[in-house]
């Protein structure tokens, strides 16, 4: 089941990535009508990569509610984009990060607001970096290899991943209910600076966000390709 599971969600994946990188020359092509001076209506463009990136939360929640481990470890992702994990998914900082490099006409306004937002947001990250750590400590005798509290990381051994029967029902579900917590925090977070940003701001940083995942995916698959062939 693990497998078929593992299987639907990256061909499901596979089919966003395409679907990004068709947004992004969108994105791309708003962000150089906006650049010439020419003002275009983007709140469609806009609400439609909100809908796109809906759905993958969508599909991802389906996914945690068979199999949270495969959220965990998802075996789709590259060696590079598993490093970048923290509870199922990015950091909600990674946001404030692309913020920073994508825009630099930010007013003082908006300066004071995002800084509000980004220390509401790490409070939040690290209250769900402790309920992950009192998680673990709740199991006797848990089989986990490794957990990286300061990283919100969860590393399984292979034989727990195959065999989910091995952990509590009720471990599992908090589980799921943490990784829902963590995708609420990260999605609100977005949307909380695209409702700080001007429209022309947010196709920016809508760029920039779809530049940076789409790197890192090529990046990571193309290192994992030639590490394999050198062994």
């Amino acid at each position: 089941m693990a497998d078929v599971n593992a299987a639907s969600f990256e061909a499901f994946l596979q089919g966003w990535m395409v679907r990004q990188k068709e947004f992004l020359g969108e994105l791309l092509s708003a962000q150089q009508q906006y650049q010439e001076g020419r003002r275009a209506d983007v709140r469609p463009l806009i609400d439609r990569v909100i809908c796109h990136y809906g759905q993958y939360f969508e599909e991802k929640s389906k996914l945690a509610h068979h199999n949270i481990f495969l959220v965990f470890s998802p075996p789709w992702f590259s060696s590079l984009e598993k490093s970048f994990l923290w509870v199922g998914g990015f950091k909600p900082g990674v946001a404030f990060q692309v913020v920073n490099t994508a825009l630099r006409d930010l007013t003082e306004d908006q300066k004071e607001k995002m800084s509000k937002l980004k220390k509401e947001s790490k409070v939040k990250e690290r209250t769900l970096n402790d309920d992950l750590a009192k998680l673990q400590e709740s199991v006797a005798d848990p089989p986990l290899v490794d957990m990286a509290r300061s990283q919100g990381r969860l590393c399984f051994s292979r034989s727990f991943m195959v065999d989910q029967g091995l952990v509590p029902s009720a471990f599992k579900e908090k589980l799921e209910n943490l990784v829902a917590d963590a995708d609420a925090l990260r999605t609100d977070t977005a949307l909380k600076i695209m409702k700080i940003l001007r429209p022309a701001q947010i196709v920016s940083f809508m760029v920039s966000a779809a530049e940076l995942q789409i790197k890192i995916r090529s990046w990571g698959l193309d290192k994992d390709a030639q590490n394999a062939d050198q062994n």
